[in-house]
């Protein structure tokens, strides 16, 4: 077979596969939206709460080439009686497609304003989490669960969060 030859094969290859390829494409960033459970360690009260609220997210996947990579900025809303917390956090987070799945991890780093009626606080925080994203039928549409540990710390002492999240992605 002549180097031409050859060469207008894999063209022909190309134009024809192009197409179907074209569905494996990664997407730019998602929009994610949904309610969370937050189990929180308020230190200035030495009490454990349990707090119902939201949580939300957008991610952009800025390098093709790097596909596995995003940049998340992540907010969150929590509520009691009396208290109300809110994390604004961002940083990196890593993905992997298989099939339907796209399991993800990520370690953000923002602020934390909590209100308890008599004292505020904004302490730095540290939040590592992960979740997983399940393809729907519905184009450009997951479901997704995350799970995540915030750590702040307040005047001495470090309060640990546990965060549940659950809710729908729009891919772009």
């Amino acid at each position: 077979m002549s180097k031409t030859a050859a060469a207008v094969l894999v063209l022909v290859c190309l134009a024809l596969l192009s197409r179907p390829m074209s569905a494996q494409l990664i997407p730019h960033g998602n929009v994610y939206a949904g309610a969370s459970l937050n189990q929180s360690e308020i230190v200035i009260s030495n009490n454990k709460l349990h707090m119902k609220g939201w949580n939300g997210s957008v991610e952009a996947i800025p390098f093709t080439r790097f596909s596995h990579f995003g940049l998340v900025f992540d907010a969150s809303g929590f509520y009691r009686s009396g208290v109300t917390q809110y994390n604004f956090l961002a940083g990196p987070r890593l993905s992997v497609s298989h099939g339907k799945f796209r399991p993800f991890v990520h370690g953000l780093i923002g602020i934390q304003k909590l209100n308890t009626g008599t004292n505020k606080y904004s302490p730095f925080a540290f939040d590592v989490g992960g979740g997983l994203d399940y393809k729907l039928f519905f184009k450009n549409f997951s479901w997704r669960l995350q799970g995540d540990y915030l750590r702040t710390h307040y005047s001495s002492s470090n309060q640990n969060d546990l965060r549940a999240s659950t809710g729908i992605v729009w891919r772009f």
